[in-house]
């Protein structure tokens, strides 16, 4: 194949193959080589020095990754993921001034993350995740302003919360995830606008502590855009390379090999945040995933979580909340999981169709609950409904309601202690005698007549 368009060759496709090894790359004009889903072994070939785009993810290939790769001034995608890379990653991959996408997730590499990001740096995609790198995060990112992909999870990286990311304007995907992160998650520290971009937001499995960050959530701009889920769907990154994450949802963890735009979550599980969740997170109204399960909240469930109307997964498990659940969850229709167990929730569960479809272990470690689908009866006979907007159009329009009913029966009651005030202050008025002893008197003829009548 060498003799084959030895100068004029620019496109290589041997991807989805069972190729073991390949000796050399002898084009020298080569600029896209996409040798994915083979059974490579051995080191990285040794690439062309005009590539553009290089795709050998999903093989079986070792050794560290060579210096020479940085004298491919012209790269703009790398993807070097799901191998057997060992080593550290050269600092040079931070200067690269084309480079769009870097993908090293899945590997063995160790040390810590390249602190040398350049200025202006085009990078869109950084996505490290599943390997053994430590140290704090580099505050060069800040650098890649187009950055709209930032997946750290799966690693040792132990650092407090990177808030300068919140500068960063393309920012849609922040994954941290099965670290160790610790100290506060504040939000807002200096810019007028964190995250306003941001779809994906996990923290899940650290060491965070302090409240939710009610001010990230009240920033989060994509996630309160109901609009976008009518638009043409897309997916994240390249044409040759799409972005891909893995996320917990529903219970279960998945690998997103593609994120469509239109992918929201937060998950802030199993982390040590404490406090009462804010009410503002019910602005979200585009919110597919919620996970807040496994920390220390407190207070009541907020009834604007029923406001979520495109929610498919909410998992509050595993904290100390109480009271109530909130009659409006029975209105997600879209709602697939929920889990609201191990909490010291009370009452009566919330009745709908939809919500029916729980099971026990939804609510199971709420001593508290009582009605469907759990064997413990509610004592009294209400039982939660979920708001009925006909009901409330209708009370509305005919202008009759409960605050009506409260006023009548109010001012009955001041009529009632002023009359109760004149007679015990002033003695009989004659004419309420008057009225009463006259009616008696009626009534006493009524009733002679009729004994008369009976005896003749």
């Amino acid at each position: 194949m060498g003799d084959v368009g030895m100068d004029t060759l620019s496109f290589l496709n041997l991807s989805h193959n069972n190729l073991t090894r390949i000796d050399q790359l002898p084009w020298k004009n080569l600029e896209v080589l996409d040798l994915r889903f083979n059974l490579l072994h051995g080191p990285i070939p040794i690439p062309p020095p005009l590539l553009t785009i290089l795709l050998l993810s999903n093989n079986k290939l070792t050794g560290e990754i060579p210096d020479m790769i940085c004298n491919m001034s012209t790269i703009g995608i790398l993807d070097l993921s799901s191998n057997s890379l060992s080593g550290k990653i050269p600092t040079c991959m931070g200067n690269f001034s084309n480079l769009l996408v870097l993908d090293l997730q899945k590997n063995k590499l160790y040390g810590t993350i390249p602190g040398k990001f350049a200025k202006g740096s085009p990078l869109k995609t950084l996505n490290i995740n599943e390997n053994e790198l430590e140290g704090p995060i580099p505050r060069s990112l800040v650098n890649c302003t187009m950055l709209q992909v930032l997946d750290i999870g799966n690693n040792k990286v132990n650092d407090t919360f990177p808030y300068w990311l919140e500068s960063l304007p393309e920012l849609q995907v922040l994954v941290l995830h099965s670290n160790q992160f610790y100290g506060f998650v504040w939000g807002c520290s200096k810019t007028k606008y964190c995250f306003p971009k941001l779809k994906a937001f996990d923290l899940s499995n650290n060491k965070f502590g302090g409240p939710l960050p009610a001010k990230y959530f009240e920033n989060l701009n994509a996630m309160k855009d109901v609009g976008e889920a009518k638009r043409k769907l897309q997916y994240m990154g390249e044409s040759y390379c799409q972005d891909s994450i893995t996320v917990t949802m529903k219970g279960l963890q998945f690998e997103l090999v593609k994120i469509i735009t239109t992918f929201t979550t937060i998950d802030f599980s199993n982390n040590n945040f404490h406090g009462e969740i804010p009410e503002v997170i019910g602005e979200l109204h585009s919110l597919l995933h919620l996970n807040l399960s496994l920390n220390k909240l407190t207070g009541c469930i907020p009834p604007s979580l029923g406001n979520l109307n495109a929610l498919e997964s909410l998992d509050l498990s595993s904290n100390k909340l109480v009271g109530k659940i909130p009659r409006q969850l029975a209105n997600l229709n879209f709602l697939g999981v929920l889990d609201l167990s191990q909490n010291q929730l009370t009452g009566p569960i919330p009745r709908a169709p939809h919500f029916d479809t729980f099971g026990n272990t939804s609510y199971m470690g709420n001593v508290g609950l009582c009605g469907f689908p759990l064997s413990k009866e509610c004592k009294s006979d209400v039982i939660l409904q979920p708001p009925s907007k006909l009901e409330d159009d209708a009370e509305s329009s005919i202008g009759f309601g409960w605050k009506v009913v409260l006023i009548g029966y109010g001012c009955g009651m001041v009529f009632g202690l002023i009359m109760g005030y004149l007679v015990f202050s002033t003695g009989k008025p004659h004419w309420i005698v008057s009225i009463v002893e006259g009616e008696h008197r009626r009534k006493g003829r009524r009733s002679n007549k009729k004994r008369g009548g009976r005896r003749g």
